[in-house]
């Protein structure tokens, strides 16, 4: 066997170490600072649980703090504003949902970005339904009781997270569907929504279910339907709209991971498997049911592909309901 020369021999082995080296050490190291994940509604509603809760498990689970950051107005958009205008390092993300991404930037008279394009759309953490709820002197029990009333009184006050987030957006999808005049009260996030509908200020709430279970169970709210085609696990007394004979008031809201565009690929590779091992825990998904979530872990392309679909859905219904910000 022929031997190679020892400069020769010499360069060979240098080359092959520094090519090994390369692929063994990452192009920068991330996290080494802190993250944040901005959330596009205030703290105490659905969004903010869930951001806080993936916050505290990434942060574990790759060693840096990660820190939510809430940005509401303008249908999520001021969040959503803020994460498209980041550098794509990694360091500012998003917990995405229906609001910023498929209804805000189409409430607006210019709109602020491509909710699509404008984002790397990383993870997708789960879905849960909105909820038709109301308080108990209102004496409504059913999805039909409220129709009734609206109909009687010629109009009825419902309340929601905000203007244009995704129960305004249901609201308004039920006031053409039952045919009755629903007029929409905005507050800035759910809990200052729930506070009023628990004091009998307006009567009738539609938002995200995860955070009204526990008012369900002491009776200072009454829920009517959830926006689901099947029963939450949540409120298994609850019928579904489809139950109601509304299918087309099915709307869940989604929740997701989301960053600027053109993130690096391994960076999104990386978080989009950080957060399928947190949705596999059974901690972690007992939690989430809890909360309403259906997880449902997928791969980075399958949650660029649901985003795209949802927003081709519900970008034409939030401009024929004439929803604007």
């Amino acid at each position: 066997m022929d031997r190679i020369p020892a400069p020769t021999r010499r360069r060979f082995l240098q080359s092959v170490s520094a090519g090994a080296a390369a692929v063994a050490v990452p192009a920068f190291a991330w996290p080494d600072k802190p993250v944040r994940i901005v959330v596009t509604f205030p703290a105490g509603g659905a969004s903010d649980i869930v951001a806080r809760t993936l916050a505290e498990q990434l942060g574990a689970k790759l060693g840096q703090a990660f820190v939510v950051d809430n940005r509401p107005g303008a249908g999520g958009s001021v969040g959503g504003l803020v994460v498209t205008q980041a550098p794509a390092d990694g360091y500012t993300l998003m917990l995405s949902n229906s609001t910023p991404i498929s209804i805000g930037p189409f409430a607006l008279e210019k709109q602020p970005y491509d909710p699509v394009e404008g984002f790397t759309h990383i993870a997708l953490i789960g879905s849960a339904p909105c909820v038709v709820m109301a308080n108990p002197k209102a004496g409504l029990k059913t999805l039909s009781d409220l129709e009734a009333m609206a109909k009687k009184s010629g109009r009825l006050d419902f309340g929601s997270g905000g203007p244009a987030s995704i129960g305004h957006i249901h609201g308004e999808l039920m006031k053409k569907e039952l045919a009755v005049n629903l007029v929409h009260v905005p507050y800035r996030g759910g809990a200052p929504m729930t506070t009023d509908l628990i004091a009998g200020v307006v009567p009738v709430g539609i938002d995200v279910i995860t955070a009204f279970v526990q008012f369900f169970k002491t009776g200072q709210i009454v829920p009517l339907a959830v926006t689901s085609a099947t029963r939450s696990p949540l409120a298994p007394d609850v019928p579904s709209v489809v139950e109601t004979g509304h299918r087309k008031l099915v709307l869940d809201n989604f929740f997701g991971l989301s960053g600027p565009a053109k993130m690096p690929a391994d960076l999104v590779s990386r978080l989009n498997t950080a957060v399928n091992e947190i949705l596999a825990n059974a901690e972690i998904k007992r939690k989430m049911v809890e909360l309403g979530i259906t997880t449902t872990p997928a791969s980075q392309p399958a949650f660029a592909g649901f985003v795209k679909e949802q927003v081709s859905q519900l970008a034409p219904a939030v401009k024929a309901a004439g929803v604007k910000l």
